[in-house]
């Protein structure tokens, strides 16, 4: 079925997709991401209030024939068909793509892992392993979120940092749900403000505000003009509730002038107890 509908795009990748392509992408992503939405809504269960979630690996590993048919079915995915989709079909592809083989790694050792970082060497990332057969190459977790996410000039989307999950605590929610096209904007909102209302992994005490590390590792991704935001600070005064800034401490971040702390990141296995 996807090898007749993608097959029927013969747009080239700089050209603007039309509204009869985009009907037909987005009719072959509700198909593609089937297996993805029945894996992660089956097995994957919310903790701490619903702020995080935790993976239940030994009910993936039961269900592993439908989690690499379903990457199978993504490396199929040309790079010409995959040009000829909308910005949000895109990149709902690329974020379900980094969950679905991070978790495909986690299982080549499970349950004899403690961590994601178990499985890279003295000298090696488990980041930088290239496994993944997308979009025509073989490329590694890193090449999905660095040079596809993050390297591209297409998206500028610093929520991503929210959705792509590292099978790990500190990590934010593996969400419970397939992201698709269609209901990406509200998916990203969702996940970045249960994120920041996570106050284990971000809070905000006394005049200080203590973050994730990931805006250290990523901070100059959340300068460059999302929602109009040119700083941490104020990407932060986008999502106040969430991250429950005092009115002084909005006024301090409205000036830039935020004291911020960084957390330390707990990379222990994100499974489910």
């Amino acid at each position: 079925m996807f090898a007749v509908v993608f097959n029927s795009l013969s747009f080239a990748a700089e050209s603007q997709p039309s509204v009869t392509t985009q009907v037909a992408a987005s009719a072959a992503q509700q198909t593609l991401h089937q297996d993805w939405q029945y894996l992660v809504s089956q097995h994957v269960h919310p903790i701490n209030q619903g702020h995080s979630s935790a993976v239940d690996y030994s009910a993936m590993q039961q269900d592993h024939a439908k989690l690499q048919g379903y990457l199978t079915q993504l490396s199929h995915i040309t790079q010409t068909e995959f040009d000829a989709w909308d910005k949000s079909s895109q990149l709902a592809l690329l974020i379900n793509a980094y969950n679905a083989w991070t978790l495909e790694l986690i299982l080549t050792k499970y349950p004899d892992i403690d961590s994601i970082k178990d499985l890279g060497g003295l000298f090696s990332s488990p980041w930088d392993k290239s496994f993944i057969p997308l979009l025509g190459k073989t490329r590694s977790l890193n090449d999905i979120e660095h040079k596809l996410i993050r390297g591209s000039d297409r998206y500028n989307e610093p929520r991503i940092h929210f959705a792509v999950n590292c099978a790990s605590i500190g990590c934010p929610a593996l969400r419970e749900e397939a992201y698709t096209g269609a209901k990406l904007e509200q998916q990203l909102n969702a996940q970045t403000e249960r994120f920041l209302s996570d106050n284990s992994r971000n809070y905000a005490k006394g005049d200080t505000v203590y973050l994730s590390a990931i805006f250290k590792w990523y901070g100059e991704d959340f300068t460059q003009g999302f929602g109009g935001a040119d700083s941490i600070d104020a990407f932060l005064l986008l999502y106040p509730s969430a991250l429950k800034l005092s009115p002084a401490l909005q006024t301090t971040a409205e000036k830039q002038q935020l004291d911020i702390d960084f957390l330390d990141y707990d990379w222990s296995l994100n499974v489910a107890r």
